[in-house]
């Protein structure tokens, strides 16, 4: 293993652990949209230092930066606490699987923006990942489980509002540098979340025992795991990028079975399965080609 696809397997690990540290929290009682609030603006004070100490090229006087950054942010900040809402609704191990059909979604977003020229096979895989999230959420039997409608849709708007992450990252990349899109992403997040989370909450965070478990959240969950992954996948071929990323539903599932007690029933691991398997497989034979 190279030492960039190294960061970006560490940075997968760190997301999947996020997760669970997220469920812990709202165990609790802690609201999902502080929750989120707390990761994104944690993060945001690591990317300015990253901006701080690498200010070259940062293309912040460029209006467009600002535009396609601002809606990474949006998407970030939907990702986020779409996310922990499916958590608290669910469990980590479906909401985590949920968020990772994302590739999904751009797929879709692109065949209505004839950004991407659907084929047969294409078709196919989104009809497997359906036919996964059904089997996972158990959705003809809502409320086993404990699973929620609102979990369900909570978990996919994640993997939507991932897809508008990745597409506001994208074009705003040629107008400036990574560092300064994130800057720009996060505070547009920390505005966001900060007016929709409990305020009463978000000012009890700065003196509860939980606040380790906060900055703990914020710094794998936003700061150094987005630092290691865009740092890792400038050097890491999407192919491989993309099994990799499987480190990070993996790690949710496995945390919140272990440490949480959650549990599973075979035919929602067959769903698993179905949409990791087919997600993966879809992006390594896309990889090449675009």
């Amino acid at each position: 293993m190279t030492g960039a696809t190294a960061l970006v397997v560490l940075a997968s690990f760190c997301w999947g652990l996020s997760g669970g540290i997220g469920g812990m929290l709202m165990a609790d009682d802690w609201d999902a949209f502080v929750v989120s609030f707390y990761r994104g603006a944690i993060g945001l004070v690591f990317v300015l230092g990253w901006l701080a100490i690498r200010p070259r090229k940062s293309g912040l006087s460029n209006p467009r930066l600002w535009g396609w950054s601002a809606v990474a942010g949006l998407g970030v900040a939907g990702n986020f606490a779409f996310y922990f809402l499916s958590i608290s609704q669910g469990s980590v191990a479906v909401a985590a699987t949920l968020m990772y059909s994302a590739p999904i979604f751009v797929y879709l977003l692109s065949f209505v923006l004839k950004l991407e020229k659907p084929t047969p096979l294409k078709w196919a895989a989104i009809v497997v990942v359906m036919l996964g999230i059904v089997l996972l959420t158990r959705i003809y039997d809502v409320g086993a489980g404990g699973i929620t409608l609102l979990g369900v849709g909570a978990g996919l708007l994640a993997g939507v509002s991932y897809a508008v992450f990745i597409f506001g990252f994208k074009y705003a990349a040629p107008h400036g540098s990574p560092q300064a899109i994130l800057v720009i992403a996060f505070a547009v997040l920390a505005v966001l979340l900060a007016g929709l989370g409990d305020t009463s909450q978000t000012l009890d965070v700065l003196h509860t025992p939980d606040w380790p478990l906060f900055v703990t959240l914020g710094i794998l969950g936003a700061g150094l795991s987005f630092i290691f992954y865009v740092n890792g996948l400038h050097h890491t071929a999407p192919a491989v990028a993309s099994i990799v990323a499987m480190v990070e539903p993996v790690t949710a599932s496995l945390f919140g079975v272990v440490v949480l007690g959650e549990s599973l029933v075979s035919i929602q691991i067959v769903g698993m399965v179905l949409i990791l398997a087919t997600v993966t497989a879809l992006s390594v034979y896309s990889s090449p080609k675009e």
